[in-house]
């Protein structure tokens, strides 16, 4: 089996989280939409997604690197994923179940240890509540999540397809 079409799944990927990426800071910069905690935790989880990609996509690897690869571009999407689920509950939650507000994460680096700004950060703050911008009635938070399944897939298909290549092969090879 040819593994160029492993390499178009990973250039795909890539040329889909640089658009996104591309997206988020034309947000941020263009739009003047500041990112919650939350939102930069999914965009570091978007830039390794990407990065991974990009580096599958220029390896050109053997088999069993395609699979380390792929495990890691699959690992950055599910985290993704976890970041924006966890933003969408917040943001869908009660107002009287409101988070903590905390001026910055550099803040919270240099007063915290690391894990305790790590997990307030993952508890949410009043920004990381809030819907500031929507496109079909869907906020940020769920384009992002719905971006990070997508690429989910796009794994899976990629670890079926080389599995299946790979165990149903003819007899006389």
């Amino acid at each position: 089996m040819s593994l160029a079409p492993s390499r178009s799944l990973f250039f795909f990927a890539f040329l889909a989280g640089t658009l996104t990426l591309g997206a988020s800071f034309y947000l941020e910069f263009g739009a003047s939409l500041r990112p919650c905690f939350l939102c930069q935790m999914q965009r570091g989880f978007l830039a390794a997604f990407t990065l991974n990609n990009l580096a599958a996509t220029l390896h050109n690897p053997k088999r069993s690197v395609i699979c380390r690869y792929g495990l890691a571009s699959m690992s950055f999407a599910l985290l993704g994923a976890i970041t924006a689920v966890r933003q969408v509950l917040l943001q869908n939650a009660a107002p009287d179940q409101t988070a903590d507000c905390w001026p910055s994460l550099h803040y919270m680096i240099e007063n915290l240890s690391f894990w305790q700004a790590l997990q307030l950060t993952v508890k949410g703050s009043v920004d990381c509540m809030d819907i500031n911008w929507t496109l079909f009635d869907l906020s940020l938070p769920e384009w992002s999540l719905l971006f990070f399944l997508g690429m989910l897939i796009l794994g899976f298909m990629q670890f079926s397809r080389l599995f299946l290549s790979q165990h149903l092969r003819p007899l006389g090879r």
